[in-house]
């Protein structure tokens, strides 16, 4: 498995609670008991140990409040009857008020998520110091209690500073009053409750992970994507530097107005978190040539752009924001507008977002400027594999909901990508109920098994920001070995044939990185102080195997996997090796009428070619016919006719013929083969189709005529031509081409086999 842990050099810092003793912490609470209020005014002393996260505002808006107590109010602790302390009624999934402001939903966002952390810390408070029991506060109104007694004791219980022209709400004035007249017996709870725990600050009452988060999340950097369709990378990088920004080689490096590349992805820039305000007086972000997005989101659309080939749809299903959209769309805009090709189209389903979702994402996809996204208002699931909108995809982005466990600024996570808000009570206590995770698991199998059924979507990109293997290799896992068993008990081999992969990387990789190796599956981005975590994966469909030899190569392979059931060694021949078998045969019995003639008219020859054919017989070096290989054929042919003329000279010339045929065959078997030149089987023996090998390259052989020697017999034959020592049953052996052009071939009769013949008279 891939991990990336702090590219760029960059060490954490571990966030550790130390513990006085208990002697010191008595002593130390009489500093922390609340004092009465002075003559000069209503403020108590400032207590610079209880403040968390104090951020130099003393309050916020009204509208702040309200919405953060809806907020906590659809997604705290509910507990046991027996142990609950504190009620907050039974009402839950209330409306959320109508807050266009994006820095006034996140600041509540954050004030309700703090409330969760230390949602029975706060509730200790108010029973211990008989806040609850003493005022006459509704059920519907102790969430709304809750949220203002955490940012009441955040700015070191000092008065709300009102803002000029904000909306007012009565409800929130009235619980601000109860607490401000209680911060006294507020504030010396506080002190009594960490003496009770033993803790040094409020912090340290929460779980190891929910801290190391929060400390995470004060550290993270700004990661930031270039959008194409409005400039360049090198033009955004000329502009930051005439802003005053200066480019290092990591993330490392960052130190005041710096700014670097991503190492994974090309596109994206690194800048301090504390630029942010810097970076907007460029008009960069205005302009939207720079797009502020957390790098995890980023992985996924560059995965997309490398994946996709030249003709080719892409597919966004899950999780996502507009940003995220636009993002793609532009990376393959400009990667197919550089090769020439037309501008793809990004299907985007939205059939679980509501109007007002749609409305937004279809807002911030114009605002960047791409033109090459269309929504898919149907549900994922009831998407058929034949819509004819889906035929030219070849890449699915698959971002489905997940427990974003692997976020440290979680709040700021999912209200950008649309995230799910159900889930801040859990992760506000560092684990996710079970229940929950079983659910999210269920939906991520329903999806990624739908995307593999698409038999035209060449590879299906899975992201997640979870840090859980249930939702992230294992689904993928049991997803593959799902499709195979399905594509097999379907009998479609064909249909489903996909195979983990993430070699090559679809990522830039970094020389000094020592962890990707091209043989993992998986993409794991390690949560740090760097970046969010990220999980990611490429499930890619394999090709089909290219055959490649000769037909009955491809039928015996055929044969052996048992796909065609009647193709074998035994099968009978094909209509096309029944013509060339044919055809074979008939040049066979043509070439023996041939040979026939020619020896009978060669009868009449004169005894000067006797003299010739003497002069081969005894081993001059005739010139090869075809080469070394054809000289060895020829000899091997005229031993073949010697032996079959040692037969009894009182034979009939039927034998004679027979003889003669005999001798010709394996000179005609040359014309065929120049691999084997053995006998021809019996004749009682059935011919058998044996399928032989297809050879890469063969010579076309000119077929040669054997002429034996005419039979002399006493009576009629010349006396000049009488030789003692020399058999009369062949006059001459003398290999001759049909064509004159054609030389002689070797003889491969020797002297000895010339003494071992004698004359038959």
């Amino acid at each position: 498995m891939v991990r990336n842990k702090n590219i760029g050099g960059h060490h954490s810092r571990s966030s550790t609670c130390k513990t006085k003793k208990a002697g010191s912490q008595i002593a130390a609470s009489k500093d922390l008991t609340p004092l009465d209020d002075t003559a000069g005014g209503d403020i108590p002393a400032p207590y610079p140990e209880l403040q968390i996260t104090g951020k130099g505002q003393l309050g916020f808006p009204d509208t702040v409040y309200l919405l953060a107590s809806v907020i906590f109010q659809n997604n705290h602790l509910e507990k046991p009857a027996a142990h609950r302390l504190v009620n907050y009624g039974k009402e839950r999934g209330l409306r959320l008020p109508d807050v266009k402001d994006e820095e006034m939903q996140r600041t509540a966002y954050e004030l309700a998520f703090n409330t969760l952390k230390y949602q029975e810390l706060l509730e200790d408070i108010m029973i211990d110091s008989c806040f609850y029991l003493s005022q006459s506060m509704t059920d519907d109104q102790m969430s709304l209690v809750a949220v203002m007694l955490y940012d009441f004791q955040d700015r070191k219980f000092l008065p709300r500073k009102r803002q000029g022209e904000e909306e007012l709400i009565q409800k929130v004035r009235d619980v601000d009053d109860i607490l401000l007249r209680f911060k006294t017996k507020l504030a010396a709870s506080l002190a009594r409750c960490r003496i009770k725990h033993d803790l040094l600050s409020i912090e340290c009452i929460l779980p190891e992970s929910v801290k190391m988060k929060q400390e995470r999340s004060s550290c993270l950097p700004l990661y930031a994507w270039v959008n194409t369709l409005k400039s360049s990378l090198d033009e955004v990088q000329r502009e930051l530097r005439s802003a005053g920004f200066s480019e290092v080689k990591s993330i490392g490096q960052l130190d005041g107005q710096t700014f670097c590349l991503d190492p994974h992805c090309g596109d994206v820039l690194v800048l301090p978190a504390q630029l942010k305000a810097q970076l907007c007086s460029t008009k960069l972000l205005s302009d939207h040539k720079l797009i502020i997005q957390d790098k995890s989101c980023s992985l996924g659309p560059n995965a997309v752009s490398s994946l996709l080939p030249e003709e080719g749809d892409v597919l966004m299903v899950g999780c996502f924001s507009g940003l995220t959209v636009s993002h793609t769309a532009s990376l393959i805009a400009k990667k197919l507008e550089a090769n020439g090709k037309g501008q793809p189209t990004v299907y985007v389903c939205v059939g679980d977002r509501t109007n007002a979702q749609r409305a937004e994402l279809q807002r911030v996809v114009t605002a960047m400027g791409c033109k090459n996204v269309k929504p898919i208002p149907e549900d994922f699931q009831s998407l058929d594999l034949s819509d004819k909108r889906l035929q030219r995809v070849r890449v699915i982005l698959l971002t489905p909901k997940c427990s974003v466990s692997a976020v440290s600024n979680l709040v700021e996570y999912i209200l950008q990508e649309k995230g799910d808000t159900d889930l801040l009570q859990d992760l506000s206590q560092g684990a996710i109920a079970q229940s929950k995770l079983e659910a999210l698991v269920a939906q991520q199998r329903k999806d990624i098994d739908h995307a593999l059924k698409f038999p035209k979507v060449l590879a299906v990109v899975y992201s997640t920001c979870s840090s859980y293997p249930e939702e992230n290799q294992e689904v993928v896992s049991r997803a593959l070995e799902r499709a195979k068993t399905c594509s097999e008990q379907e009998g479609e081999p064909k249909r489903v044939n996909f195979s983990l992969r993430l070699s090559p990387s679809p990522f830039n990789i970094p020389d000094h990185t020592e962890s990707l190796a091209e043989t993992e599956h998986f993409f794991v981005l390690e949560p740090s102080e760097d970046s969010n975590g990220c999980f990611l994966a490429v499930i890619n469909r394999e090709p089909e195997p290219v055959v490649e030899g000769a037909p009955h190569e491809v039928i015996l392979r055929a044969n052996a996997k048992g796909i065609l059931d009647r193709i074998g060694s035994n099968q009978q021949l094909t209509r096309k090796e029944k013509r060339s078998h044919t055809s074979k045969t008939t040049k066979i019995t043509n070439a023996h009428n041939s040979q026939s003639s020619l020896s009978v008219s060669m009868q009449s020859r004169n005894q000067e070619m006797m003299g010739s054919s003497s002069m081969t017989l005894c081993g001059h070096k005739p010139q090869s016919l075809q080469g070394k290989a054809k000289a060895q054929a020829s000899k091997h042919t005229v031993s073949c006719s010697l032996s079959s003329s040692k037969h009894d000279s009182t034979s009939s010339s039927k034998s004679e013929k027979s003889t003669t045929k005999k001798s010709i065959q394996p000179v005609l078997n040359l014309t065929s083969s120049t691999s084997s030149l053995l006998p021809g089987p019996p004749p009682g023996t059935p011919l058998v189709p044996v399928v032989r090998p297809r050879r890469a390259h063969q010579e076309v052989l000119k077929p040669v005529v054997l002429v034996l020697p005419r039979v002399h017999f006493p009576d009629f034959s010349p006396p000049q031509h009488s030789r003692i020592g020399f058999s009369p049953s062949f006059d001459y052996n003398q290999w001759r081409s049909p064509a004159p052009s054609v030389p002689l071939a070797r003889s491969s009769l020797t002297k000895d086999a010339m003494v071992e013949s004698r004359p038959l008279f």
